[in-house]
């Protein structure tokens, strides 16, 4: 067992698309649950997940209590052109720092496309440390992510973990509140 950083997290464990899967329910309601999504955007949010899942060197990372419920959970998987987070980021990072700076960025990179911790688990560590067990190993010379603009724990946290300005202020195409996408290079504790 790991030592947890948590009183709420008792271990981490990687999933597989399968256990993924069969836990979906449980990860959609944590991700409601830490954003303070209204109720049923779980179900509209499924379908992507499942979509996620599918794509090349996809992995998940989750935090369990000592129920063994989810307390947090990241996953990520090598972002592509032809993706719509890529195609999007891509355009903003040409549009304000040039198709160069896109292009170093955005060759070779790791999507951290998910990290949720409950509300009353977060604080103590397990954001960070699902972070990291999600990036180790990756083979990417980058990750990226994005994250809604102002003053946050997330926030804190990617700039305690090295990560940097890529894009600020960006609204993606059906959203209205501005992001920042950050970016740091890989492997992490070379920051």
């Amino acid at each position: 067992m790991t030592a947890a950083p948590s009183p709420h997290v008792q271990r981490f464990v990687e999933l597989s698309v399968d256990e993924l899967r069969a836990r979906l329910r449980e990860a959609l309601d944590l991700y409601v649950t830490a954003m303070r999504y209204p109720q049923g955007t779980a179900e509209q949010r499924a379908p992507m997940w499942l979509a996620h899942m599918m794509r090349e060197g996809w992995r998940c990372v989750a935090a369990l209590d000592d129920q063994d419920k989810m307390a947090g959970i990241a996953y990520g998987y090598r972002g592509a052109p032809g993706q719509w987070w890529h195609e999007q980021v891509r355009r903003g990072v040409t549009e304000q720092r040039g198709a160069a700076v896109a292009d170093l960025w955005m060759a070779d990179y790791f999507e951290l496309t998910e990290l949720h911790v409950r509300p009353e688990s977060q604080g103590h560590g397990a954001g960070a440390e699902l972070v990291t067990r999600l990036v180790d190993g990756v083979p990417s010379a980058h990750v990226l992510l994005s994250t809604p603009e102002g003053p946050s724990r997330a926030w804190r946290l990617y700039r305690r973990l090295g990560f940097a300005d890529v894009l600020r202020h960006y609204r993606f195409a059906g959203d209205p509140r501005p992001f920042g996408v950050l970016g740091r290079q890989l492997p992490l504790e070379a920051g």
